[in-house]
């Protein structure tokens, strides 16, 4: 979904991950530690929250739109209620139209078996041809998110096993997911069988904690034990830790971008640490597209890693020439044109003292539709550089994500419209260059991209995407169905 242009927020030319989750089973702890949790994992989502607990009798939920840290605060009525040794959370971005409260995850229903909570990282790309069948069937939705038809293909399934109705209701389902539930008796963590999006394993004063990342396990004491695996089902009771593999085995497509932008840099994914991963793209940046120059300058935060390994690799100096503000929410609507084009000054200023007489190159993560990138151009220019290089580590972003990462449609994507000369002309840079596809599979740990045997999820560069487009395809869902988007 694409935000409305007249938001200057919606002119940031990164891709935004919409959602992650956190979990906890068995621990006295388990709201505090899922706040914890969730804090962690707020680069995921910032516009809402939600936390289901279970205390052996009943589930308390509270979800909001917000900041962790403003929805869970210590002293609130609805915190004090949340008791439980099992919890599971939620943040989420919305990407276009209102953020509602009924869309808030975890979702949360009564079945025959007991309360079943899920929340979801991902999407479902033949959720609105399911729901459509549901709702012909006589299901009656409550949101108007893609989790919530799991929850009605549980819910009608003729199985009986709890662990039976959801590998029912996944064997439906397409696109991509990693999930954390939990019913009366278990906590339930599910990745997709592609293993599009991360879901890791922990263990904390020994109670299983499912989540999106490990910056998370580090942030409630857990130590790291293993990523969940694709088309792995994990059940986490009383008894144990219970592993199982429902589907048919299919070689990973981890998404990429988890390495070049999604993922906090502290955080592993996949085995790898995202920080040194950026760091060797930077590196291979550098190799690839070397320019004459006189500083590195990272477009923050982002870009900052990829900028060092550049200006190590170059032996170039490496400088913050661009401050970033952290203390910004959303940015309103501007009411004029003229107040509207200074709205990137809310987020970058320029640290002139660096920039003025300089030959600088800028480094960042992608672009996207192009604005925020002109604009950054713009004023490095007005602080005196002599010449401004852009350098990007990733490849080119051509086509749209339809697997939970917010991304405008393909006519809005620069790289989708212009060349590489008209790209550099439309943002006002003097060169511009991205790295390869190969140099890319090369800093994440493989030899090089193969076509045949592709090794991630890259479809936002080469528009292979790994799963049917069912929606897309068949006309029922022209771009991404957003979870939090109100809909007819």
């Amino acid at each position: 979904m694409t935000p409305h242009d007249d938001d200057p927020d919606a002119d940031a030319d990164h891709l935004r991950d919409e959602c992650g989750v956190f979990g906890i089973s068995g621990h006295s702890e388990a709201l505090q530690l899922t706040v914890l949790g969730l804090h962690a994992l707020q680069h995921r989502g910032q516009e809402a929250a939600g936390i289901v607990t279970f205390d052996g009798q009943q589930f308390h939920s509270h979800r909001d739109q917000g900041m962790v840290h403003d929805i869970f605060q210590a002293s609130s009525a609805a915190t004090a209620r949340m008791t439980g040794h099992m919890g599971i959370g939620h943040v989420r971005y919305s990407t276009a139209g209102d953020t509602v409260l009924r869309n808030v995850q975890p979702l949360f229903a009564d079945f025959a078996f007991g309360g079943f909570a899920l929340c979801h990282n991902g999407n479902l790309t033949n959720a609105l041809t399911l729901r459509q069948q549901l709702v012909q069937r006589g299901c009656l939705f409550q949101s108007t998110t893609d989790t919530e038809v799991i929850i009605h293909l549980i819910a009608i399934s003729l199985y009986t096993t709890v662990r039976q109705r959801i590998i029912d209701a996944l064997r439906q389902v397409e696109g991509a997911y990693s999930m954390v539930a939990m019913t009366d008796e278990a906590m339930i963590g599910m990745r997709d069988p592609l293993g599009v999006r991360p879901l890791v394993l922990g263990w904390v004063d020994g109670c299983p904690v499912l989540t999106s990342e490990t910056c998370a396990l580090d942030m409630v004491g857990a130590t790291y034990d293993r990523d969940i695996q694709p088309g792995e089902i994990v059940i986490c009771d009383d008894a144990g830790v219970h592993s199982f593999f429902p589907f048919t085995s299919r070689p990973s497509r981890f998404c990429i971008f988890e390495h070049i932008y999604f993922a906090r840099p502290d955080s592993f994914v996949e085995g790898r640490n995202v920080y040194g991963v950026r760091k060797r793209i930077g590196a291979q940046l550098a190799r690839e597209n070397p320019v004459d120059a006189d500083v590195v300058v990272p477009v923050p935060d982002s870009g900052v890693p990829a900028a060092l390994g550049f200006a190590e690799e170059a032996g170039l100096p490496f400088e913050l020439g661009i401050i970033r503000s952290h203390y910004l929410g959303r940015t309103f609507i501007q009411p004029t044109d003229t107040i509207r084009n200074l709205g990137v000054r809310l987020k970058h200023n320029v640290n002139a003292g660096e920039i003025a007489g300089r030959r600088v190159v800028l480094v960042d993560d992608s672009i996207v539709r192009g604005t925020t990138s002109r604009k950054i151009v713009e004023m490095i220019r007005a602080a005196g550089a002599t010449e401004v290089h852009m350098r990007i580590s990733s490849p080119p972003t051509t086509h749209s994500c339809f697997y939970g990462i917010d991304t405008p449609e393909r006519s809005q994507l620069m790289a989708a419209r212009h060349d590489m000369d008209g790209i550099a002309q439309a943002i006002g840079v003097d060169s511009l260059a991205y790295t390869s596809w190969d140099g890319l599979y090369r800093a994440a740990g493989e030899d090089h991209r193969d076509p045949e045997t592709p090794q991630f999820c890259d479809a936002c560069f080469t528009g292979d995407y790994p799963t049917p487009l069912t929606d897309k395809d068949g006309g029922t869902q022209p771009i991404q169905l957003s979870m939090l988007e109100p809909r007819e």
